[in-house]
């Protein structure tokens, strides 16, 4: 039975999601505030976290920041907030996705059960990276002098992803649908911040990228 950490200060929003969510059978943490809700996942790591930004103290995005430096589960930010600068300070904090408010409750949790299904995908054909060298069987990546390089479970998958196109061209619409497991509701905005993010941890040069590269008009490749 999946476990889910609600983090939001409006009472009557979480008490609305705890009965969804434990409906569709989920176990369900809740808290009132980002303090509370990393105490309660100290205490029992949940499998996915639901996030609002807008809370009193210990913002949303230092919330991401916390959890994603406890654990790689899966986190959806929900907030009023749409400029395009929110939802990449959320996604950048650490954060797989983005909803805002106000949100249709069933889109919500289709997102939450995508992420639960979404995991790297097994295979046994590791490649390089000019350094680097990706395991996907393993679930790993590593340096030239085998540290480990840590991604996201969803930078993985969409490196993993781009890797088995052999450098042919995934659109953002096809990654959205491959990575995230969205098809209409999807948000072009998740990929390419994503994409800066992994580029950050597998490019020699991320300004200037020889590997992750963008192609004009039609998404992106991976290089190898």
């Amino acid at each position: 039975m999946p476990r889910i950490l609600i983090v939001e200060d409006d009472d009557h929003i979480r008490t609305a999601l705890r009965l969804m969510f434990e409906g569709e059978g989920f176990d369900v943490d809740e808290a009132p505030t980002g303090e509370v809700g990393v105490n309660l996942f100290n205490r029992m790591a949940a499998d996915v976290a639901i996030v609002d930004i807008m809370l009193p103290a210990m913002t949303g995005f230092e919330t991401c920041q916390a959890l994603r430096n406890l654990s790689d589960l899966p986190i959806v930010i929900v907030s009023a907030r749409d400029e395009t600068s929110d939802v990449v300070l959320g996604l950048e904090s650490g954060a797989d996705d983005y909803v805002t408010k106000p949100f249709v409750p069933e889109e919500l949790l289709a997102r939450v059960k995508a992420h639960l299904r979404r995991r790297p995908e097994k295979s046994a054909n590791a490649f390089q990276l000019g350094e680097l060298h990706v395991i996907p069987d393993e679930g790993v990546v590593r340096q030239s002098d085998g540290t480990e390089l840590h991604l996201t479970s969803t930078e993985f998958r969409l490196l993993t992803d781009l890797a088995s196109m052999n450098g042919k061209v995934l659109s953002r619409e096809d990654l959205l649908e491959r990575v995230w497991g969205y098809d209409y509701f999807g948000d072009s905005r998740l990929v390419d911040v994503h994409i800066r993010r992994l580029r950050t941890k597998i490019e020699p040069d991320p300004a200037n990228p020889s590997f992750l590269v963008t192609v004009r008009g039609a998404g992106y490749k991976l290089v190898l």
